[in-house]
């Protein structure tokens, strides 16, 4: 969908004039994939208008293969205005925090239904990205999701990021009360789940990581996200491609094993890094990106995690959703460092930008960073 942004602080009945940009959980994650490097393609709807000309051709532009994208002659492209920052997972925002106002209702993407798709475009790749928040924008939406995320042979790996989004949920009448359990739902039927802790707090009313992974055991890996402290991911045996160093949870990385109904994770928690954040807006669908990236790439699962937080940290330094992912010999660089190494980092606006085998930063004292010099 299109976002606007406004130019200056402020409420947005204050606000006079916006900046216009892209946005949407799945065409974030699929721009931060395709400028990474991989084959990224997305589908979905817009409208046959010029906001829909717009946001075609920018996730176009990112090397995005939109070939599937569908236009909708009758139905307007989705878009929404917000303030600082982007997420709303509670019915009432604290004071003087963000304000984000979606125009989605009776958008072409809402008509989005089963069968609308061929499934040899939606399995064409390793890896199908869905969100939480398509399930939301309507009936048709949801049983499409329901549809996407049945057991079926053949499939690739179904990745769901839960994104609660309360005011997209709010007015449905029945809908908007059940909207946590269609999510939690949808998540048991797919292989990879991305939630936030605080999602999972006030949609399910659960606390900590351990909690979470007893209330979705059925996803062969699950991403548990502690905002900027860091992430914590459960992983049955089968779902790793490499074993990570045991150590006990120092504030760096804890990795341990746990029981699930469905097998045996090994649990790996890795620290976020220190960021000079200029917008938070796409920072967990850029985090996905970086796990995903990491994830076809073979890595293991620390090493995914700190991709995650790698391409997270872009978005974090732009007012955008989308940022410029680091170069992978950068992003690789840098997730190899030691843990005091990666303590000491603190990233700041441009720091994609340095030099190709530019040194990384010092890393004696607490102002280090990577900045664009």
């Amino acid at each position: 969908m299109v976002t606007f942004v406004p130019r200056q602080a402020g409420r947005l009945a204050d606000v006079p004039t916006f900046d216009r940009g892209i946005g949407g959980a799945e065409s974030n994650v699929a721009c931060c994939l395709a400028r990474a490097g991989h084959s990224a393609r997305w589908v979905s709807r817009v409208g046959a208008d010029g906001f829909g000309d717009h946001l075609v051709a920018a996730i176009a532009a990112t090397g995005v293969d939109t070939a599937s994208v569908q236009r909708d002659q009758a139905r307007p492209t989705g878009i929404y205005f917000r303030t600082a920052g982007e997420r709303a997972v509670r019915a009432a925002a604290p004071a003087g925090g963000s304000e984000v106002v979606y125009y989605r209702a009776g958008s072409a993407a809402a008509a989005m239904a089963p069968g609308a798709f061929d499934r040899a475009t939606l399995w064409s790749g390793r890896v199908l990205h869905v969100s939480g928040i398509t399930a939301a924008l309507s009936a048709d939406c949801l049983a499409l999701m329901r549809e996407l995320t049945a057991p079926a042979t053949g499939r690739p790996l179904l990745s769901f990021d839960v994104n609660y989004r309360v005011g997209l949920w709010r007015g449905r009448g029945a809908a908007d009360q059940a909207g946590p359990e269609v999510l939690a739902d949808l998540a048991r039927g797919c292989d990879l789940v991305f939630v936030g802790e605080d999602e999972a707090e006030a949609a399910w009313g659960l606390s900590g990581p351990a909690a979470i992974r007893a209330a979705l055991p059925e996803p062969a890996v699950l991403v548990v996200k502690h905002g900027a402290e860091g992430v914590t991911v459960y992983a049955r045996e089968s779902a790793t491609t490499a074993p990570d160093t045991t150590a006990t949870r120092t504030g760096t990385t804890a990795i341990g094993t746990g029981t699930t109904a469905t097998g045996t994770d090994t649990v790996t928690y890795a620290p976020a890094l220190r960021v000079d954040v200029v917008a938070s807006v796409g920072a967990g669908d850029a985090f996905a990106a970086g796990f995903l990236s990491a994830t076809l790439r073979g890595l293991p699962v620390f090493a995914r995690v700190r991709h995650g937080h790698l391409m997270a940290a872009a978005a974090l330094t732009v007012p955008g959703d989308l940022g410029t992912p680091p170069s992978r010999a950068q992003a690789d660089r840098l997730a190899a460092l030691d843990p005091d190494a990666w303590g000491a980092l603190r990233l700041s606006a441009g720091w994609t930008e340095a030099e190709p085998g530019a040194e990384v930063p010092t890393v004696g004292g607490p102002n280090a960073e990577v900045r664009n010099r």
